[in-house]
């Protein structure tokens, strides 16, 4: 007897592509817990940041709103370089 569903292809390997693997909810925690929501809010103006913050709300104006997100990858980037730079430091 045959097995109905095709067999799974192996997991693609991004070994250059420092978000692969790192959620949304990831991401944010990290920002928040970094800067702080007002740090957040400062560098990112965006109200899920601002008023009544929550990793929860954020997370769901962020899945609606592509260019939100890229705002959000983009700083979560430059957290991950200037915390490998200063570790290089010292």
């Amino acid at each position: 007897m045959t097995s109905p569903l095709p067999p799974s292809p192996p997991a693609i390997q991004q070994p250059r592509n420092p978000l692969h693997g790192i959620t949304l909810e990831a991401m944010v925690t990290a920002l928040a817990a970094h800067y702080g929501w007002a740090g957040l809010a400062e560098r990112i103006p965006l109200r899920c940041f601002a008023h009544e913050p929550s990793v929860t709300s954020s997370l769901k104006f962020l899945r609606k709103t592509p260019w939100a997100r890229d705002k959000v990858e983009g700083l979560y980037l430059y957290l991950l370089r200037d915390l490998r730079r200063q570790a290089g430091r010292g």
